[in-house]
């Protein structure tokens, strides 16, 4: 049974990447500071898939929230997140923090 176990684990560390599970992705990272997003606009490389981290570096929680991308998560203060996204098509995607609506605003733009 155990040797049947150790296969199924190398199988499936095998075919993850195969499946598009995200590994070894190009990663990028968008801090929150005073209730802004730095960079506020991030380029990156379209038609690949990313790994995307958020760096709360405000006390306060804060969203990082995208209708085209399809994402809403809450970014706790002093806190991190990772969001994997794409592989996304040539263009602008716009994303916000819902909590400070005036000042938390970025475009991810894949070229």
């Amino acid at each position: 049974m155990n040797g049947l176990v150790i296969y199924l684990v190398i199988g499936f560390l095998t075919l993850a990447p195969a499946l598009g599970w995200p590994q070894n992705k190009e990663s990028y990272t968008i801090v929150i500071k005073n209730h802004h997003f730095d960079p506020a606009q991030l380029n990156v490389p379209a038609g690949q898939k990313i790994k995307l981290t958020v760096d709360n570096q405000d006390p306060t929680a804060e969203e990082f929230e995208s209708f085209e991308l399809n994402r809403e998560k809450i970014v706790s203060g002093n806190k991190k997140i990772t969001v994997f996204i794409g592989p996304l098509r040539p263009g602008s995607y716009k994303y916000f923090g819902d909590f400070h609506l005036k000042e938390a605003q970025g475009t991810i733009v894949a070229q």
